[in-house]
């Protein structure tokens, strides 16, 4: 197999714009040519100019998403960026009786983690009071991963121990150094394969929606968009929530900041 040219990258740079809105940044050729290494040999193919002829003629749409699958990133763990479940559970205070669940999206949710800890806080906290979580994500494969709730015990060192022992599972066997979040809060959770870079589907409006660490990909005109749509979904002084390292700059005037990386719709 011949290595990733420069050209080749260009192209699957372009691919993945036109597939997902991301901007793969230059620096990134040796991630591409390592993720897909395995992928063009699976396809019997001989370089990445034939896979990029499979992915353009429309005869494999699966292979396109596969293509997507691997070349998107899917970092994230449990409570990642901890302050943002300190600003639920205050809010979460101020909840009382209600005649519609508190409804919150975990837009480009990867492997679950995030929405398992948003939905850990939500049991806790609500009291029995309704609530539901939509997850989602481009990649069916971290969707796949999500709904069975099966991870590498390391992964649970920022869960708080309460919840450890309320909502997982240790394994045993051969299922040693692994956690599953218990049957009872997987239920309660509903995962979707969504690109926030098209026409949303109907999903309801939120209180609540966490879009953390995924703005970063996309480049400002890519943002104004992503974040129109999030906001069509958010309701009046509902709650958007970016990562720690983004900002919404230019990209609307229909949100102000609370706090970083915290938005109330306006």
């Amino acid at each position: 197999m011949s290595d990733l040219s420069d050209q080749e990258f260009s192209q699957f740079q372009r691919f993945i714009y036109g597939a997902a809105g991301i901007h793969l940044a230059d620096g990134k050729k040796e991630l591409v040519s390592s993720r897909l290494a395995r992928r063009l040999q699976q396809c019997q193919l001989r370089s990445f100019s034939e896979y990029l002829q499979l992915l353009s003629s429309g005869q494999q749409p699966q292979e396109v998403q596969t293509a997507v699958d691997l070349l998107t990133t899917n970092e994230t763990y449990f409570f990642r960026e901890p302050r943002h479940f300190d600003f639920l559970r205050e809010q979460l205070r101020t909840v009382t009786n209600r005649s519609t669940p508190l409804r919150i999206w975990s837009a480009a949710g990867s492997t679950g983690e995030e929405a398992y800890s948003i939905a850990m806080v939500l049991e806790d906290c609500l009291a029995g009071k309704p609530w539901e979580i939509v997850a989602s994500d481009i990649s069916g494969r971290v969707l796949e991963k999500a709904r069975a709730g099966h991870y590498p015990m390391d992964r649970a060192r920022n869960i708080p121990a309460p919840y450890l022992r309320r909502f997982c599972l240790k394994g045993e066997g051969k299922h040693e150094q692994t956690l599953l979040i218990n049957r009872p809060l997987r239920n309660k959770l509903q995962f979707l394969q969504v690109n926030l870079n098209a026409t949303l589907p109907e999903l309801g409006s939120f209180d609540f929606v966490f879009l953390r660490n995924v703005l970063i990909y996309f480049n400002l005109e890519t943002k104004r968009d992503v974040v129109a749509r999030i906001l069509s979904v958010l309701k009046p002084n509902g709650w958007l929530l970016i990562g720690h390292s983004e900002n919404l700059r230019d990209v609307t005037s229909a949100a102000r900041m609370t706090a970083p990386s915290i938005f109330q719709k306006v």
